[in-house]
């Protein structure tokens, strides 16, 4: 849910990049930091949490404009990729109002991608949010990798409710300005019917 600040007149909103460990979530958000307009992003950090022991998480917020005389930040951030962490996972999901899937394209992380879909659907349950109901994308990123499987393929594994989908490679920088894009404007139509 959007946290609007009318003091300030600023809605801030949570968007989160989600996936298995080494998908590229991280590296999509130090991608999106060195190629959009200083002027539009904050300082990418990264958080320590030690709700399971130490582990980190990424964020950079970024501004896009405004909603109803409202300037908008999009508070972008990482979960950690192993399961482990699970419960630092469920935190930061809690309050988020879009999500990009990060599925990693080699042929070897398909069971990876397919377990870390099913943990998001499982913790966005835990705040009664179904991810049919969620705002999200799929990025299918390492799309340069020799080993990587068809998008079709990738397509009937993890993309069950027909979302918008992108091909990427977050190390040639396809397809990542895309995928922020479109999940921008998806929450920015989410947040408008929301006021």
């Amino acid at each position: 849910m959007p946290v609007i600040d009318v003091r300030k007149s600023r809605i801030v909103t949570k968007i989160v990049y989600y996936g298995a460990g080494l998908s590229g979530k991280t590296a999509n958000l130090q991608y999106i930091h060195d190629h959009i307009d200083p002027q539009a992003r904050g300082r990418l950090v990264s958080l320590s949490v030690k709700t399971e022991g130490e582990q980190q998480i990424d964020l950079l917020p970024v501004r896009a404009g405004k909603v109803k005389g409202f300037d908008v930040i999009h508070n972008l951030c990482t979960v950690p990729g192993q399961s482990l962490y699970n419960k630092t996972r469920k935190l930061v999901l809690k309050g988020t109002d879009g999500v990009v899937f990060v599925a990693d394209s080699s042929k070897n992380r398909l069971m990876a991608n397919m377990d870390a879909l099913q943990n998001l659907g499982d913790n966005l349950k835990e705040y009664d949010v179904a991810l049919k109901d969620m705002v999200h994308v799929i990025q299918y990123n390492k799309r340069d990798l020799p080993d990587a499987l068809p998008v079709a393929e990738l397509r009937a594994k993890l993309n069950p409710y027909g979302v918008l989908e992108f091909e990427a490679s977050v190390k040639t920088g396809v397809g990542v300005i895309e995928t922020l894009k479109a999940i921008l404007n998806m929450v920015r139509e989410d947040t408008e019917k929301r006021l």
